[in-house]
């Protein structure tokens, strides 16, 4: 196997040093999109960069090469990758599928018990309001699917805050953000090293949401108050789910340049909107393009070295 082979994993390597700038700099909608592809394409095309060599390690072996009339002398001979790269990337391989296969069941086993939940919740415009004094808001999809507030939330907010809360979680809903975190985690799980751009998109997805409720209520500066009071309000109430929970923070806290999330999506909102970034996207779609181009040139590899081996 040639160096196109190897191309996919070198970039699932440096593709996590651009998830924070995308992030950052990029409207969030546009880096939803652009976190969530470079996740599955980066993640299929390094699982078929590990198959493609798996399958060099098994040609070597004169039981199997024969099932499928192959030389296994030949394939030693003509075969540029050490026979340990083959073992290691058949291992790789199966930790990959097993994980991927593993988060599919667990989110559709997460989406089913939503869905039926959602189905049960009596709402009015889609709206539960749950008995609680924690402060508390999130959204739970389904068919359709449901925002729930608690009632200690409600009595936290104004009725203008109210309205951006609720346009917030509405945006998560009818724009299905949980695709898109399910997907780029699938991504993820095949390739570990991905974590960093499904941790991106946890955080996007709020920002995509902030900015729906901004443009609903035309305050940026109001949303930007909302977010840090329901986020406080929830943190410092007993009983909450998580800290963040309120408004449907999923991302984790860190240490604007080591801000955690909440921090950072208040100072974009009181900051002017972001553009596009053109160059950023650009790169984005130029990453992705090589990894799928490489991957396609290691098959074709791969092809011609079982032409090769032909007994």
């Amino acid at each position: 196997m040639r160096i196109a082979v190897y191309v996919p994993l070198l970039l699932s390597l440096l593709a996590p040093l651009g998830a924070r700038p995308l992030a950052e700099r990029c409207e969030p909608r546009l880096a939803t999109w652009l976190l969530t592809a470079s996740a599955l394409v980066l993640g299929a095309a390094t699982t078929i960069s590990l198959g493609l060599l798996a399958v060099t390690g098994l040609i070597r072996v004169p039981q199997l090469a024969a099932l499928g009339h192959w030389s296994a002398h030949t394939a030693q001979r003509d075969d540029p990758a050490e026979l340990s790269v083959a073992l290691i990337a058949g291992l790789l391989l199966g930790a990959a599928v097993l994980m991927a296969a593993r988060m599919l069941w667990r989110r559709a086993r997460t989406l089913t018990a939503a869905i039926l939940e959602a189905e049960c919740m009596p709402a009015k415009d889609g709206l539960v309001v749950v008995e609680d004094e924690a402060p508390d808001a999130f959204a739970i999809p389904g068919l359709p699917g449901r925002v729930v507030v608690s009632t200690g939330m409600l009595a936290t907010l104004d009725e203008t805050e109210r309205r951006i809360l609720l346009a917030h979680e509405r945006a998560h809903l009818t724009a299905h953000h949980y695709a898109f975190v399910a997907l780029a985690q699938l991504g993820a799980a095949a390739n570990p090293l991905l974590r960093p751009l499904a941790t991106a998109v946890t955080y996007t997805i709020e920002r995509w949401a902030d900015e729906n409720a901004a443009a609903a209520t035309g305050d940026r500066e109001r949303v930007a108050r909302t977010v840090g009071k329901a986020v406080l309000a929830a943190h410092h109430a007993p009983g909450v789910r998580a800290p963040g929970a309120a408004l449907a923070i999923l991302g984790r806290r860190t240490p604007l340049a080591t801000a955690g999330p909440v921090p950072r999506r208040v100072a974009a909102l009181l900051a002017p909107p972001f553009g596009r970034h053109p160059v950023l996207a650009a790169a984005t779609a130029a990453v992705l393009a090589t990894a799928a181009l490489s991957t396609a040139e290691a098959a074709h590899d791969l092809h011609l070295l079982l032409e090769a081996v032909g007994a």
